[in-house]
């Protein structure tokens, strides 16, 4: 159900400030535990895992964590190594970087590093993720799909790390022009919520179901459940998409939505 929440998410839209205020790469190292946090840094979904690694590493020092660490799996040899848990089982706040959401699913789905994280994660260890690392926290994410009309068959989805439940989370999104490509995608299961996160904006998911908005820009969030009007069955691959009544919630930094109650704190 929507309202499954056991720890801790930060999930970013990508792009975030890392020169200025930094404002949400902040937000995550207090979450963490401020001065006192232990991070772990994943590099799995990106091709460049040195550069990013070390990009991340000097930021989050920079920015008052006590301990950071780069963790790069290459393979799933690696993920289900023996004593993988154990370089994980004391981090207090852990970051996905972008790059290819399928490469974190494809790399962690079923081994020991990944049952290792759903671990931290009930325990109430923050986990975040920006861009793609922010695609992977739903149980169903999109992988691929064009931007503009929303249209049937023209996106691409799979099974994601299933850390937040019946959401489906789009990143870069008003800069992307990714509204069209969420609507389809929630066309499938209109009880799902489509979550669009802009660049430098995330949202801060607590145990309780409720978030609220870090960031610059908005996100926007799509409930389709009242719709009564739809041709998504009937269409052929390519047609534009009908989907009525839509309620649609913009929101920017400060305001919050209760994903249980599907309302916007203000």
């Amino acid at each position: 159900m929507t309202e499954h929440v056991e720890g801790k998410l930060l999930i970013i839209g990508g792009a975030e400030d890392k020169k200025n205020e930094c404002k949400i790469l902040k937000r995550f190292v207090q979450e963490s535990g401020g001065r006192e946090s232990r991070i772990t840094v994943l590099t799995a979904a990106t091709e460049y895992p040195l550069q990013v690694g070390t990009e991340y590493h000097s930021l989050f020092l920079e920015l008052g964590a006590q301990e950071v660490q780069v963790l790069d799996v290459l393979d799933r040899t690696q993920a289900n190594r023996q004593g993988i848990e154990r370089e994980l089982e004391k981090s207090t706040g852990v970051f996905f970087t972008g790059g290819d959401q399928l490469r974190i699913t494809g790399l962690l789905g079923g081994t020991l590093l990944g049952r290792m994280l759903e671990q931290l994660y009930e325990q109430g260890v923050i986990i975040a993720g920006t861009s793609a690392g922010a695609s992977v926290m739903s149980d169903t994410m999109i992988v691929g799909g064009e931007a503009g009309t929303a249209k049937k068959d023209t996106l691409t989805m799979a099974p994601g790390l299933g850390l937040l439940r019946s959401v489906v989370i789009d990143q870069h999104f008003a800069q992307r022009g990714r509204i069209g490509r969420l609507l389809s995608a929630i066309s499938q299961n209109p009880y799902v919520l489509g979550v669009g996160i802009d660049e430098d904006t995330a949202i801060l998911v607590q145990s309780d179901a409720r978030f609220s908005v870090v960031g610059t820009n908005t996100v926007t969030v799509v409930d389709a459940s009242s719709s009564t009007t739809t041709n998504v069955s009937e269409t052929t691959p390519g047609q534009a998409l009908v989907l009525s009544p839509i309620l649609m919630h913009v929101l920017s930094d400060g305001y919050g939505f209760d994903l249980k109650r599907r309302v916007s704190l203000l």
